[in-house]
């Protein structure tokens, strides 16, 4: 099915020690960068249970919105579209319109490599471990990489991140309305 969001994830990792054996291993750095992102839902509100939302998310290079739906705790288990926007005010606007609501401001600081076709998303939240994330256009290649940098897959999650924040570092991020390295509640 398109659409799909090819990922894994990896808990409580070394940043400088991933940082190091990627690079070794040939990896691309492409820096790092503060996320800053609006998390949206539905006015009734059912998608959180539904496991929905709409995100629009600033980088220094670019502005997107992204739908993302997570349907099963697989690797392959999200859909996602996403596509790039220059004004975010403008999309704020737009979604409010069609009758989402502006939930939750978030942020995470992302240092980004790329591996044998792989994307190394390490990722540093508010008040919780740094992890990374391994995304690809198939699993297999997500599984060499892992191997390559000494990840085991017996440590894998498929949650998503809500699920991993709320349940593993019981932090209620789906109810809070700011979860950035300033505001927290």
């Amino acid at each position: 099915m398109e659409n799909r969001e090819i990922e894994v994830r990896f808990l409580e990792i070394d940043k400088e020690a991933l940082i190091n054996k990627a690079l070794s291993l040939g990896a691309k750095d492409l820096g790092e960068v503060m996320l800053e992102e609006i998390i949206f839902y539905n006015t009734k509100e059912d998608w959180r249970t539904e496991h929905k939302l709409v995100k629009i998310r600033n980088n220094r290079d670019k502005i997107t919105v992204t739908y993302k739906h997570f349907q099963s705790e697989t690797i392959d288990g999200t859909e996602e579209i996403e596509f790039e926007i220059n004004n975010k005010n403008s999309a704020k606007l737009f979604l409010e319109r069609l009758g989402l609501t502006a939930y939750r401001e978030q942020q995470k600081l992302r240092h980004t490599l790329e591996l044998d076709g792989v994307t190394l998303d390490i990722d540093t939240w508010p008040r919780i471990p740094t992890y990374i994330e391994l995304e690809s256009n198939n699993e297999q290649s997500i599984r060499d990489v892992a191997l390559k940098l000494g990840l085991d897959w017996k440590d894998v999650l498929f949650e998503k991140p809500g699920k991993v924040i709320e349940e593993r570092y019981n932090i209620p991020v789906t109810t809070m309305r700011y979860f950035t390295f300033d505001r927290f509640e």
